[in-house]
Order: structure tokens, then sequence, then C-alpha cells
């Protein structure tokens, strides 16, 4: 049984001899840390004996990946004068804005910015207009609630570069809603 038993730690100790020698190296710096380090240690002054890691060239960037096509906004010299809610625009008819005032003209989406903090709801604001002007939606609708922040900000954010461009009109759905405002974008032309 004593003989036996050594005989299975001796197979043990073995064991454990042939795990550490097939366990992999040990890990050191990634490629891009290397690089960083290099890179850092340019700018320092070395001790007597040490040498620095030499610096490795670059890769050329890859060519950026093909991405959505652009929006190209129309070009009308109307976007120097600033959207207001309940006015009628310059170069749009009174039959149109009639319609759109009264709200006759349906709105094809509609945003609910309800619990939407400001930032959030100005990333949100800026991403569904420009993804309802380059499916060619004509008329949508953004909630936000009668006299919250966000109420008051909105038509900062529909005048701001890249989204007056893309709206026609602003007009609340009806004279005692005005918690949501409906916009009338731009034609492709």
């Amino acid at each position: 049984m004593a003989k036996v038993r050594a005989r299975s730690l001796e197979v043990d100790a073995q064991t454990r001899v042939n795990r550490k020698r097939e366990s992999p190296a040990p890990k050191g710096l990634s490629k891009a840390d290397l690089q960083l380090w290099a890179a850092f240690s340019q700018n320092i002054t070395l001790l007597p004996g040490k040498t620095r890691l030499p610096m490795e060239p670059e890769p050329e960037p890859s060519p950026p990946a093909p991405s959505a096509p652009a929006i190209t906004p129309p070009k009308p010299s109307s976007f120097n004068r600033p959207v207001q809610i309940d006015q009628a625009p310059a170069g749009l008819d009174k039959s149109t804005w009639g319609q759109f005032a009264a709200g006759k003209i349906r709105a094809v989406r509609r945003l609910d910015l309800h619990g939407h903090t400001a930032t959030r709801a100005h990333h949100a604001v800026m991403g569904f207009i420009e993804r309802a002007y380059a499916e060619q939606d004509r008329c949508i609708e953004i909630i936000t609630g009668k006299g919250e922040v966000l109420a008051r900000e909105l038509p900062f954010w529909l005048n701001a570069a890249p989204l007056r461009s893309l709206i026609l009109a602003v007009a609340h759905p009806h004279a005692k809603n005005t918690g949501s405002v409906r916009i009338l974008l731009r034609r492709h032309r």
C-alpha cells in the first residue's frame, strides 16, 4: 500500500512539473502598449547602460469603411432666417401652410422626449430629423411636454446649423397643445 501511494505521489509531482513546462509563456505587453512605451521613452533620459526600445514605423491606416450616404441638404437662401413656431415661413405657399398649421398634414413619425435629459433629447432630435429627411418623410412630430426645459430648448436646436437647412416650417398641432411640435421638412430636389 505504501509503495502504491509513493508511486501515486511521484506521478502527481511529475504531472505538475509537466504542466508547468506546458504552460504558455508569461504574457507581456501588447504590441500597441510596446509602441506607446517606445514613444514615451524617446522623451526621457536613460540611465547608464540602458537602451531604448526601437520605434516601429506605424502601419498605414486602412481606408475608412464606406458609411451611409451623406445627407445633402437643399440649397435655398432662406436658411438665414430662424424658423419660428406657428409662423408661416418664406417659400411656403398659403395653401400648404394652412393645411400644415391646421394639422391636416399627418405626421409620419413621432418622437416622444418625456423622461429624456436635455443632452439625450438633443441627440435624439438631431438623429430623428436627419433620419426622417434621409428617408424623405415630409411631416414629423416631436412631443416635449408642456412647460418643460425641452420645450424651451427645442427652437434653439431646430435653428442650429445642421438641422436648420432641413426644416421648412414648425407649428403646434393644435393651439392648446403646446407640448408637441410638428415639423414640415424640405423636399429633396
